[in-house]
Protein backbone atom coordinates (compact mmCIF):
# COMPACT_ATOMS: atom_id res chain seq x y z
CA UNK A 1 0.00 0.00 0.00
CA UNK A 2 2.68 2.44 0.82
CA UNK A 3 4.76 2.11 -2.66
CA UNK A 4 1.60 2.19 -4.50
CA UNK A 5 0.51 5.60 -2.62
CA UNK A 6 3.99 6.34 -2.93
CA UNK A 7 3.44 6.24 -7.02
CA UNK A 8 0.17 8.77 -7.27
CA UNK A 9 0.92 8.92 -10.90
CA UNK A 10 1.71 5.62 -11.60
CA UNK A 11 4.62 3.73 -11.34
CA UNK A 12 6.07 -0.50 -11.01
CA UNK A 13 5.70 -2.33 -7.86
CA UNK A 14 8.00 -4.54 -7.72
CA UNK A 15 8.08 -8.36 -5.15
CA UNK A 16 10.94 -10.59 -5.26
CA UNK A 17 11.56 -13.76 -2.78
CA UNK A 18 14.91 -15.47 -2.90
CA UNK A 19 17.23 -17.65 -0.45
CA UNK A 20 19.53 -15.63 1.46
CA UNK A 21 22.77 -16.39 3.61
CA UNK A 22 23.11 -14.33 6.35
CA UNK A 23 26.81 -14.31 8.24
CA UNK A 24 26.21 -11.77 11.12
CA UNK A 25 28.71 -9.86 12.19
CA UNK A 26 27.37 -6.33 11.85
CA UNK A 27 24.05 -7.26 10.90
CA UNK A 28 21.05 -6.88 13.55
CA UNK A 29 20.36 -10.43 13.15
CA UNK A 30 22.40 -13.91 13.38
CA UNK A 31 23.55 -15.26 11.25
CA UNK A 32 22.17 -18.28 8.91
CA UNK A 33 19.78 -18.80 6.44
CA UNK A 34 16.64 -16.96 5.88
CA UNK A 35 14.17 -15.52 3.05
CA UNK A 36 14.45 -11.98 1.78
CA UNK A 37 11.48 -10.49 0.61
CA UNK A 38 11.71 -7.76 -1.38
CA UNK A 39 9.29 -4.58 -2.05
CA UNK A 40 10.72 -2.26 -4.49
CA UNK A 41 8.73 0.66 -5.84
CA UNK A 42 9.66 3.62 -8.31
CA UNK A 43 7.52 6.54 -6.32
CA UNK A 44 8.84 9.41 -4.89
CA UNK A 45 11.01 8.04 -1.99
CA UNK A 46 12.01 8.88 1.46
CA UNK A 47 13.37 12.12 2.49
CA UNK A 48 17.10 11.78 4.13
CA UNK A 49 15.26 13.35 7.67
CA UNK A 50 12.10 11.18 8.02
CA UNK A 51 14.73 7.76 7.06
CA UNK A 52 15.26 7.03 10.86
CA UNK A 53 11.43 7.49 12.00
CA UNK A 54 9.69 5.75 9.36
CA UNK A 55 9.50 2.56 11.73
CA UNK A 56 7.91 4.58 14.82
CA UNK A 57 4.99 4.59 15.96
CA UNK A 58 2.42 7.26 14.83
CA UNK A 59 4.86 8.81 12.95
CA UNK A 60 3.54 9.23 9.07
CA UNK A 61 3.79 12.03 6.64
CA UNK A 62 0.28 11.49 5.07
CA UNK A 63 -2.84 13.48 5.48
CA UNK A 64 -4.88 10.63 6.40
CA UNK A 65 -2.25 8.03 7.48
CA UNK A 66 -1.97 6.10 11.38
CA UNK A 67 1.51 5.67 11.28
CA UNK A 68 1.02 2.14 12.47
CA UNK A 69 1.95 0.09 8.99
CA UNK A 70 5.20 -0.05 9.27
CA UNK A 71 5.75 -0.01 12.88
CA UNK A 72 3.16 -2.91 13.13
CA UNK A 73 5.32 -4.62 10.21
CA UNK A 74 8.20 -4.08 11.77
CA UNK A 75 7.05 -5.61 15.24
CA UNK A 76 5.72 -8.77 13.17
CA UNK A 77 8.87 -9.47 11.23
CA UNK A 78 11.06 -8.35 14.74
CA UNK A 79 9.07 -11.12 16.86
CA UNK A 80 9.39 -13.93 14.12
CA UNK A 81 13.02 -12.98 14.69
CA UNK A 82 13.75 -11.02 11.51
CA UNK A 83 14.51 -8.12 9.46
CA UNK A 84 13.19 -4.93 7.64
CA UNK A 85 15.44 -2.34 6.01
CA UNK A 86 14.66 0.07 3.79
CA UNK A 87 16.66 1.77 0.60
CA UNK A 88 15.16 5.31 -0.09
CA UNK A 89 16.42 7.55 -2.99
CA UNK A 90 14.66 11.27 -2.90
CA UNK A 91 12.56 11.17 -6.53
CA UNK A 92 13.89 7.56 -7.52
CA UNK A 93 12.37 5.11 -5.48
CA UNK A 94 12.12 2.85 -2.46
CA UNK A 95 12.78 -0.71 -1.41
CA UNK A 96 12.02 -2.45 1.63
CA UNK A 97 13.97 -5.70 2.62
CA UNK A 98 12.20 -8.20 4.91
CA UNK A 99 14.44 -11.08 6.55
CA UNK A 100 12.64 -14.13 7.81
CA UNK A 101 14.41 -16.80 9.27
CA UNK A 102 14.45 -20.35 6.96
CA UNK A 103 12.35 -23.27 8.54
CA UNK A 104 14.51 -26.34 8.65
CA UNK A 105 11.57 -28.68 8.61
CA UNK A 106 11.00 -30.64 5.63
CA UNK A 107 8.59 -29.58 2.84
CA UNK A 108 5.16 -31.06 3.48
CA UNK A 109 4.30 -33.88 1.24
CA UNK A 110 1.55 -32.21 -1.34
CA UNK A 111 -2.21 -33.46 -1.03
CA UNK A 112 -3.08 -36.41 -2.96
CA UNK A 113 -6.27 -35.71 -4.27
CA UNK A 114 -7.46 -31.96 -4.80
CA UNK A 115 -10.36 -30.39 -3.42
CA UNK A 116 -13.08 -30.43 -5.89
CA UNK A 117 -15.05 -27.20 -6.78
CA UNK A 118 -18.93 -27.16 -6.36
CA UNK A 119 -21.64 -25.73 -8.02
CA UNK A 120 -24.62 -24.52 -6.90
CA UNK A 121 -27.05 -21.49 -7.51
CA UNK A 122 -28.91 -18.74 -5.33
CA UNK A 123 -28.74 -15.74 -3.59
CA UNK A 124 -25.90 -14.44 -1.57
CA UNK A 125 -24.50 -11.33 0.07
CA UNK A 126 -21.28 -10.10 0.51
CA UNK A 127 -20.30 -7.75 3.57
CA UNK A 128 -16.28 -6.68 3.52
CA UNK A 129 -15.24 -3.57 3.50
CA UNK A 130 -12.37 -4.37 0.83
CA UNK A 131 -13.65 -3.47 -2.51
CA UNK A 132 -11.05 -6.32 -3.38
CA UNK A 133 -12.29 -8.88 -1.77
CA UNK A 134 -15.82 -8.12 -2.59
CA UNK A 135 -15.10 -7.95 -6.09
CA UNK A 136 -12.82 -11.36 -5.75
CA UNK A 137 -15.27 -13.22 -3.81
CA UNK A 138 -18.58 -11.89 -6.53
CA UNK A 139 -16.23 -13.04 -9.15
CA UNK A 140 -16.06 -16.58 -7.69
CA UNK A 141 -19.55 -16.43 -6.80
CA UNK A 142 -20.24 -15.91 -10.51
CA UNK A 143 -18.63 -18.62 -12.08
CA UNK A 144 -19.72 -21.09 -9.28
CA UNK A 145 -22.99 -20.28 -10.78
CA UNK A 146 -24.66 -17.92 -7.80
CA UNK A 147 -25.56 -13.99 -7.95
CA UNK A 148 -23.73 -11.88 -5.76
CA UNK A 149 -24.85 -9.08 -4.13
CA UNK A 150 -22.73 -6.43 -1.90
CA UNK A 151 -22.31 -4.44 1.21
CA UNK A 152 -19.65 -2.34 2.68
CA UNK A 153 -20.18 -2.71 6.20
CA UNK A 154 -22.75 -4.51 8.56
CA UNK A 155 -25.30 -1.65 8.39
CA UNK A 156 -25.47 -1.79 4.47
CA UNK A 157 -25.56 -5.98 4.94
CA UNK A 158 -28.56 -5.08 7.14
CA UNK A 159 -30.17 -3.01 5.26
CA UNK A 160 -29.98 -5.18 2.13
CA UNK A 161 -31.03 -8.52 4.18
CA UNK A 162 -34.61 -6.37 4.95
CA UNK A 163 -34.72 -5.02 1.34
CA UNK A 164 -34.18 -8.29 -0.40
CA UNK A 165 -37.08 -10.12 2.33
CA UNK A 166 -40.00 -7.63 2.02
CA UNK A 167 -38.66 -7.95 -1.89
CA UNK A 168 -39.84 -11.43 -1.86
CA UNK A 169 -36.15 -12.33 -3.25
CA UNK A 170 -34.14 -13.32 0.55
CA UNK A 171 -30.77 -14.00 0.22
CA UNK A 172 -29.93 -17.62 0.19
CA UNK A 173 -26.49 -17.10 2.62
CA UNK A 174 -24.56 -14.25 3.50
CA UNK A 175 -20.96 -13.67 4.00
CA UNK A 176 -19.99 -11.31 6.50
CA UNK A 177 -16.07 -9.89 7.06
CA UNK A 178 -15.74 -10.34 10.93
CA UNK A 179 -13.51 -7.01 10.99
CA UNK A 180 -14.81 -3.67 9.83
CA UNK A 181 -12.72 -0.88 10.96
CA UNK A 182 -14.65 2.35 11.96
CA UNK A 183 -17.87 0.76 11.01
CA UNK A 184 -20.58 -2.36 12.01
CA UNK A 185 -18.24 -5.39 11.80
CA UNK A 186 -19.84 -8.95 11.20
CA UNK A 187 -20.58 -10.11 14.80
CA UNK A 188 -22.49 -6.96 15.30
CA UNK A 189 -24.47 -7.20 12.45
CA UNK A 190 -25.35 -11.23 12.83
CA UNK A 191 -26.62 -10.47 16.26
CA UNK A 192 -29.04 -7.69 14.56
CA UNK A 193 -29.66 -10.61 11.51
CA UNK A 194 -30.86 -13.02 14.09
CA UNK A 195 -33.27 -10.65 14.96
CA UNK A 196 -34.70 -9.96 12.01
CA UNK A 197 -34.26 -13.83 10.25
CA UNK A 198 -33.35 -16.35 13.20
CA UNK A 199 -33.11 -18.96 10.22
CA UNK A 200 -30.05 -16.73 8.67
CA UNK A 201 -27.59 -18.51 6.84
CA UNK A 202 -24.09 -16.64 7.57
CA UNK A 203 -21.12 -17.27 7.18
CA UNK A 204 -17.76 -15.09 8.98
CA UNK A 205 -14.76 -14.53 7.21
CA UNK A 206 -11.38 -13.12 8.41
CA UNK A 207 -7.66 -13.31 7.50
CA UNK A 208 -7.40 -13.10 11.46
CA UNK A 209 -7.61 -16.93 12.06
CA UNK A 210 -6.55 -16.32 15.93
CA UNK A 211 -9.70 -14.50 16.53
CA UNK A 212 -12.26 -16.22 19.16
CA UNK A 213 -15.41 -15.69 16.63
CA UNK A 214 -13.94 -17.81 13.59
CA UNK A 215 -13.20 -21.26 16.18
CA UNK A 216 -16.28 -20.42 18.07
CA UNK A 217 -18.16 -19.44 14.79
CA UNK A 218 -21.17 -21.10 15.89
CA UNK A 219 -21.85 -19.36 19.39
CA UNK A 220 -22.30 -16.30 17.36
CA UNK A 221 -24.81 -17.42 14.76
CA UNK A 222 -22.88 -18.52 12.17
CA UNK A 223 -23.16 -21.70 10.37
CA UNK A 224 -19.25 -21.91 8.87
CA UNK A 225 -16.46 -19.94 8.50
CA UNK A 226 -14.17 -19.08 5.27
CA UNK A 227 -10.67 -18.09 6.40
CA UNK A 228 -8.87 -15.79 4.22
CA UNK A 229 -7.39 -15.67 1.54
CA UNK A 230 -10.03 -17.30 -0.35
CA UNK A 231 -9.19 -20.72 -1.85
CA UNK A 232 -12.05 -21.73 -4.28
CA UNK A 233 -12.53 -25.16 -3.72
CA UNK A 234 -13.26 -24.35 0.02
CA UNK A 235 -15.03 -21.37 -0.76
CA UNK A 236 -17.47 -23.36 -3.30
CA UNK A 237 -17.85 -26.49 -0.79
CA UNK A 238 -18.76 -24.09 2.65
CA UNK A 239 -21.11 -22.01 0.60
CA UNK A 240 -23.30 -24.87 -0.56
CA UNK A 241 -22.87 -27.26 2.59
CA UNK A 242 -24.40 -24.37 4.23
CA UNK A 243 -27.11 -23.07 1.79
CA UNK A 244 -28.26 -26.95 1.21
CA UNK A 245 -28.28 -26.77 4.91
CA UNK A 246 -25.42 -29.60 5.97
Amino acid sequence: MNAAQAMPDGGVVKVSCENAEVSGGDTPIKGGRYVKITVADSGCGIPRENMERIFDPYFTTKEYGTGLGLSASYSIIKNHDGHISVESTTGKGSAFFIYLPASRSTRPEALKTPLAVVNGSGRVLVMDDEEVVRDTAGAILDVLGYTAAYAKDGAEAIKAYIEARAKGEPFDAVIMDLTVPGAMGGKEAMALLLQIDPSVKAIVSSGYSNDPVMSEFARSGFKAVIPKPYTVAEFSSTINRVIRGE
